[in-house]
């Protein structure tokens, strides 16, 4: 009778072996405090593997996350790096989508440390919106706008390239030399868009921009005018066209900044 196959030789021929010495390796390596390292592996060499994997994962979020990176303190940003690899399972192999995931681990899966800065999570969210937009594949349709079109009497289109956003602390601001311990009295509101050119660019806005913003994104969208009326009697305004002649200078300056591609060629002019 032939001898049977041991060791290695057995596992080659064991798919299910051969996944549980997988699963054990990973597993190791994402959180060598708590998981062996596997029997079969020389330790020397399996420390090699444990470092390339933590310093890989660790400098691709450095890049993405430059102003958060420098902020903590080295030891606090790798317990950040091992609970993302030990906590979170991504739904992504793209390098490029990592970010995102880490995000995700942020915001919904890790617990509080009371170690973080209060701002860590809409900081991170804000350098992680750059990146996303900078490498998003969307693609506005020139075909649906007409870009000289009368942004008052027509219905100026958003280009899906301009994110509206709102954070509770300042974090276009926050550096080395601001890291505020409070939100700030009021909200700051972003618009971070991409333009023509592919530059990634931001403005700090105030609340009525965003309200004209939201507007324009209705379903229905109003034509400009309409819009800008909208926030004149939302504000209650003395002189309505004031706020009228100052919201007409604001949608061509939106146009010049690429934020609006023009007036729908599709939505009929009112």
């Amino acid at each position: 009778m032939p001898e049977q196959p041991t060791g290695a030789a057995a596992r080659a021929r064991s798919p299910a072996a051969f996944a549980r010495q997988q699963l054990a390796f990973a597993a190791h390596i994402r959180d060598p405090a708590h998981q062996p390292c596997p029997t079969d592996v020389e330790p020397r060499r399996m420390a090699i593997y444990r470092d390339l994997f933590f310093n890989n994962v660790s400098s691709l979020l450095k890049a993405n996350f430059p102003v958060l990176h420098r902020l903590l303190l080295p030891e606090h940003w790798q317990a950040l790096i091992r609970g993302f690899l030990v906590g979170h399972r991504c739904a992504t192999p793209l390098f490029l989508e990592i970010a995102q995931e880490f995000i995700d681990y942020l915001g919904n899966e890790r617990g509080p440390d009371p170690n973080d800065p209060p701002f860590l999570l809409e900081l991170a969210h804000y350098e992680w919106v750059e990146l996303a937009l900078r490498i998003s594949e969307t693609d506005p349709d020139p075909r649906l706008a007409d870009p000289n079109g009368d942004l008052m009497t027509g219905v100026p289109m958003v280009s899906p390239l301009a994110w509206n956003l709102s954070y509770r602390f300042p974090v276009h601001r926050i550096g080395p030399e601001f890291q505020p311990t409070s939100p700030g009295e009021q909200p700051t509101h972003l618009l971070v868009y991409r333009n023509r050119k592919d530059d990634v660019e931001f403005m700090e806005i105030n609340a009525v921009t965003q309200r004209l913003l939201q507007l324009l994104q209705g379903d229905p969208a109003p034509t400009g005018g309409e819009a800008v009326q909208t926030i004149a009697q939302e504000l209650q305004h003395p002189n309505p066209a004031q706020v009228i002649n100052a919201g007409k200078t604001l949608l061509q300056d939106l146009r010049a900044r690429d934020v609006l591609l023009g007036t729908s060629r599709q939505a009929k002019t009112r």
